[in-house]
């Protein structure tokens, strides 16, 4: 079974003055990416496909910064129609609100002055820009979803997941994102199957509950699981369980884990035993390092919450296998490997992000030397392969998984190179590809969707925010 293609979107970007060509596809969508086609999704407007060509640039000032539909902000923010200010009250989600200024209690008391709110620039206030769009433009609200069919994917989903996560690290942040934290979790659990085993929609080989592709029945189609969003969504639910130490998160995160480690291939008949498949499709042998290197991420992640040895023994079966498999010659990692051995070469920035990341948390927690040298060699070799043009190509959800793994390692080692990039990526698509309401488009022809804004926010509150609330 395979999923569908989303179209290599190009958030075109430079080192401060190229601008890269967009990505290209197919008219029917049909553009090599690393994710396989689904046959249910094939005619799904997520994503869409398009003719090559190059994006045309989002209504700009003189000043560079997309004409705002209200105030352009000193920093060059926009203050989209209807969205609050940095210190404003209302979130778009949920509605939930800042204080303001009380009276002091007593007859005849004239209001008291409180401490003024710290006052959001740069980064951070393009981060609460671009989120506050995020969930004008695609939540839906009071249901805990985002738009799509008529609910999205869980992909894009979980994305919007460690968006909102990545958000409520930012220090100093003037608006509370508790009620958003918890909007995501009810609106995950719309995703939650606690068995495939007799589904009408196919064969798995997994019946462990796990998070659907889609949202789950009753209120959508389920369908397969699939491993890497799955990671993602784990991933971020052990970021949650540590902010707000939710136990229903951990043990949500545990789950995945759970799934995970039985998803891991023991057939010895296949190529490079091994290794996670793509989904519990009972057809799916081909395994990947979107799949198996997040899960070691998650394993560490999960070793340093609860002390479980299994964890981290399962996080370094799982990297040293995508090691032994899918390292190639250049020093990078190939995207995975078919049954009888053939390995797709496909270089793509997640995979040699989640590799830096898996090296450096393994090293943490480990104390062996030998796998911060080899996440350090990754990011050397990574470096030079993704050049800002090379990243322009891929869709943006791809670089914000690289950047935040670079930053990763760049706050263990001290050798910052990572924060530069990420900072001329983002900064880009903001003066090019943001329109008058804050939402960011890619593709060709331009469009804008839910993965697109989700990346955006990330790398903004990332580099916003210290990277020890990274994992």
């Amino acid at each position: 079974m395979t999923r569908s293609i989303l179209s290599r979107a190009r958030v075109a970007i430079a080192c401060l003055a190229l601008l890269a060509a967009l990505a290209q596809a197919s008219p029917d969508g049909a553009a090599a990416a690393p994710r396989a086609r689904h046959p249910t999704r094939s005619a799904s407007p997520y994503p869409g496909g398009g003719v090559s060509r190059p994006l045309a640039r989002a209504a700009t000032s003189p000043g560079g910064a997309a004409t705002p539909g209200g105030t352009t902000t000193p920093s060059g923010a926009t203050t989209p129609s209807g969205a609050t200010t940095p210190s404003g009250t209302t979130t778009p989600s949920s509605g939930t609100t800042t204080p303001s200024a009380a009276a002091t209690p007593g007859s005849g008391s004239k209001p008291s002055k409180k401490p003024a709110k710290p006052t959001l620039k740069g980064d951070p206030l393009r981060a609460l820009r671009a989120f506050e769009a995020m969930q004008s433009q695609y939540y839906v609200s009071g249901s805990g979803l985002y738009a799509g069919e008529p609910f999205s994917y869980l992909w894009p989903f979980s994305q919007a997941l460690a968006a909102t996560v990545s958000m409520a690290s930012i220090p100093h942040m003037p608006v509370s994102f508790a009620a958003e934290l918890h909007a995501r979790l009810i609106g995950l659990r719309d995703y939650l199957d606690t068995n495939n085993s007799g589904a009408p929609e196919g064969a798995y080989t997994s019946t462990l509950s796990a998070f659907d592709g889609t949202v789950a029945p009753p209120t959508g189609p389920g369908g397969a699981k699939y491993y890497d969003d799955n990671d993602w969504v784990g991933i971020e639910l052990a970021r949650i369980y540590k902010q707000t130490h939710n136990a229903g998160a951990l043990g949500y995160a545990e789950g995945i884990m759970a799934f995970e480690m039985a998803g891991y291939s023991t057939d010895q008949t296949l190529a490079c035993p091994g290794g996670i498949p793509f989904s519990n499709g009972i057809e799916n042998v081909e395994r990947n390092t979107v799949t198996t290197a997040p899960a070691a991420e998650l394993g560490v992640e999960l070793y340093k919450i609860t002390g479980n040895a299994q964890y981290l023994q399962f996080a370094e079966m799982a990297y040293n296998w995508v090691r032994a498999c899918l390292l190639q010659p250049s020093g990078l990692y190939a995207d995975h490997i078919r049954p009888h051995g053939v390995i797709d070469p496909t270089l793509w920035s997640y995979n040699q992000g989640t590799m830096i990341g898996a090296g450096t948390l393994l090293y943490q927690a480990t104390g062996n030397g030998g796998y911060l040298y080899q996440a350090r060699q990754t990011a050397q070799a990574a470096l030079a392969y993704f050049t800002p043009q090379r990243l322009g190509e891929e869709n943006p959800f791809f670089p914000s998984v690289y950047f935040r793994n670079i930053l990763y390692l760049d706050s263990v080692t001290h050798d910052p190179p990572g924060p530069k990039l990420a900072q001329a990526y983002v900064d880009y698509a903001w003066q090019h590809l943001r329109l008058s309401d804050n939402i960011f488009v890619a593709g060709s022809p331009a469009s804008a969707q839910l993965l697109y804004q989700a990346a955006i926010v990330q790398i903004y509150a990332l580099l916003s925010s210290p990277p020890s609330t990274y994992f």
